[in-house]
């Protein structure tokens, strides 16, 4: 793929490549992640960053980075790069001359006469991050020198010097093996050339910062470890394997393991086998149990509403995959039973479960095997909702869901700025009783045709569900806008124009009646439509913000009034062949082939979470989005169900 490619003068502006990632993750929940020229930005970025089981299951950063310098004609010339307040020393990267994101990011150095070739692969089967050398060109011998450079801490945390980390290692076969903290595992560095030498020289690089968290207001500067350094003789044609693993290797095995894993990775030649990729990628199975990634590299695993929205997308649109599809959906079921049942601060999320359940069966599973396996939670799930069972929402005597909890974002809308919610929503919120209602009429349909007769479900839960139907329009329609409220407070109707009403009109069961739907699309086609998605508030709106970017509190106010989310693409996708029809099915692929366009910028190869609301809409957030790769799977699902003859 052309737009995975950077030539010389793209990699040398650091205003430019800087502003490009490269990503690998494994099923074992590690991750490497670091910019297109090797320069780590984020305190998120580094080589081997693993899931610890001892510490909670967070993830922590054991490898930084790893310097190299190779020495020509006795000559020593650093390819590292690193930022140290507003100065980038050594600036290695004048010497790439080329960079490739497929099958594996690569980069190409020239130094004088030498030309050598880095791959960077992380092990699809363990902790295990591989580094290739090939000296592709030289008319004589060089050396290379590598040093790694250690942290040992969460990735969302910084570490400094201090004694009480342990700078020793302990010998082991062609490397070393460190721990520089109690009950953390041991890193161990091996190098596949047996007459390599490791010269230990413990110390630690001051004062490395990281531009992109100094950009957001957050601490920045980050003191590492760099215990000592390998050395090895190359000769033209030959090459090296480095790893960092948290298992003793056999050195002899390394190039072998590395040239395996980069044959059975393949090459994406396409861009749905890009999108399949990275569907692959946020699914990790650790542990035997399988969980969704919301998004690298910051985002949780297992999340309850990021995983019930992308569930489809990923693993029965993208990876045509069932089996996967029940293990990670038993495996949220059987963690999140406080939030599915009991309380929530994403009132809508519990509700979402139904529609993962229709989605499954219009993939083509057995109804009454949906129903005989989940049916029990899904009643559970509308029974909470009942009065006095959960403290921050309940069903009103109109059959609604009023959701309330002084200064807590209540939905998806969730940023907070200096601990305020910054859309609260507090009331009747659009969406969440459109989900409501239709949770009601799914569950009633499936018992009534695979339940009990004479079920008490059904009788209790057709009145409410008929209750709910005539006061849903009348409390949220508003015939002078030609749509519907937002939210519903003691104020009357919040009348800001936001997605959330699309997703109204986009469930299986909605409660808005077929004519008033093609309004409600208009205004959203209006105002809220862009070639990168669905902005989250119309730029008619005094709190739009169609740019993100600055601080931290600037950030999150425009996080959700104004940024767009590509994942809103399949309910508008949805609603608009339900009133269009196959005509709509041009405008469907101009709007995702703008993110195929992308593939080169920020997260390279990767789908983005969010995107300017302004143009030229760039991307921003999360590199490699759980929902954006799974909203626009369900696109392309949705292209080929309306396809033309």
């Amino acid at each position: 793929m052309s737009l995975l490619k950077f030539n010389k003068s793209e990699l040398v502006n650091l205003s430019y490549s800087l502003k490009r990632e490269i990503l690998g993750s494994n099923k074992t929940g590690a991750y490497c992640n670091t910019t297109i020229i090797d320069c780590n930005t984020r305190r998120y970025h580094g080589l081997l960053a693993v899931t610890l089981d001892r510490f909670g299951g967070d993830k922590y950063m054991l490898l930084s980075n790893l310097d190299e310098n190779l020495i020509v004609d006795g000559k020593r010339f650093n390819l590292g790069i690193h930022c140290y307040g507003d100065v980038y020393e050594p600036r290695g990267h004048k010497y790439i001359i080329d960079f490739n994101a497929e099958p594996v990011p690569q980069l190409t150095y020239k130094v004088g006469s030498a030309v050598i070739k880095k791959s960077l692969l992380l092990a699809q089967d363990k902790d295990q991050v591989l580094v290739k050398y090939e000296l592709l060109s030289s008319p004589s011998p060089v050396t290379l020198r590598l040093t790694p450079f250690l942290a040992f801490r969460n990735v969302h945390d910084l570490t400094h010097c201090n004694a009480e980390a342990n700078t020793s290692g302990v010998e082991i076969k062609n490397g070393m093996a460190y721990k520089m903290y109690a009950n953390f595992p041991s890193l161990n560095l091996q190098v596949s050339d047996g007459r390599a030498t490791y010269t230990s020289s413990p110390d630690w690089n001051m004062g490395i910062t990281y531009s992109d968290e100094y950009r957001r207001g957050f601490d920045c500067r980050e003191d590492l470890l760099m215990p000592g350094w390998f050395e090895m003789k190359l000769k033209e044609g030959s090459a090296v394997v480095f790893s960092a693993s948290l298992e003793q290797e056999d050195p002899t095995t390394l190039k072998r393991k590395f040239d395996n894993f980069l044959m059975k990775k393949g090459v994406a030649s396409s861009n749905r086998d890009q999108l399949k990729r990275c569907a692959n990628r946020l699914i990790t199975v650790h542990n035997g149990r399988a969980k969704i990634n919301a998004g690298f590299s910051w985002m949780y695993t297992g999340l309850l509403r990021e995983t019930l929205q992308a569930l489809p997308g990923l693993t029965l649109w993208g990876l045509d995959d069932p089996k996967l599809f029940e293990d990670i959906l038993d495996n949220l079921i059987a963690d999140e039973q406080e939030r599915l049942f009991r309380r929530t601060t994403q009132v809508e999320a519990p509700l979402a479960l139904p529609l993962v359940l229709q989605s499954y069966i219009e993939y083509g599973a057995e109804p009454k095997h949906v129903w005989d396996k989940y049916g029990v939670i899904v009643r559970g799930i509308i029974e909470s909702y009942l009065p006095g069972e959960r403290s921050e929402v309940a069903m009103q005597p109109d059959g609604l869901l009023w959701a309330q909890r002084d200064g807590v974002a209540l939905s998806w809308m969730n940023a907070y700025v200096g601990g305020r919610a910054v859309t609260e929503r507090a009331g009747y919120q659009v969406e969440t009783n459109a989900f409501w209602y239709n949770a009601i009429c799914f569950a009633i349909e499936m018992e009534r045709k695979y339940g009990p007769k004479n079920s008490l479900f059904i009788t209790k839960w057709e009145a409410i569900r008929d209750l709910v139907k005539g006061s849903y329009i009348q409390k949220f329609w508003n015939e002078k806008a030609g749509c519907l409220a937002d939210y519903v407070d003691n104020n009357g109707q919040n009348m800001d124009i936001r997605p959330n009403q699309l997703l109204a009109i986009a469930v299986p069961y909605s409660p808005v009646d077929d004519e008033l739907q093609p309004s409600i699309l208009r205004v959203v086609d209006n105002e809220l439509v862009t070639s990168r998605g669905i902005r989250t508030l119309s730029p008619r709106d005094a709190k739009y913000k169609g740019v993100y970017d600055g601080t931290q509190i600037e950030r999150d106010l425009a996080y959700h009034q104004g940024c767009t989310r590509p994942w809103i693409l399949e309910p508008y996708a949805i609603v608009s062949f339900k009133i269009k029809g196959p005509s709509f099915r041009k405008k469907a692929e101009w709007l995702i082939e703008g993110f195929y366009d992308d593939l080169g910028k920020h997260g390279v190869g990767a789908f983005s979470e969010l995107y300017d609301g302004d143009p030229p809409h760039e991307p921003h957030g999360a590199i490699s989005s759980a929902l954006s790769t799974a909203g626009l799977l369900s696109v392309e699902h949705l292209l080929e169900k309306f396809k033309e003859d």
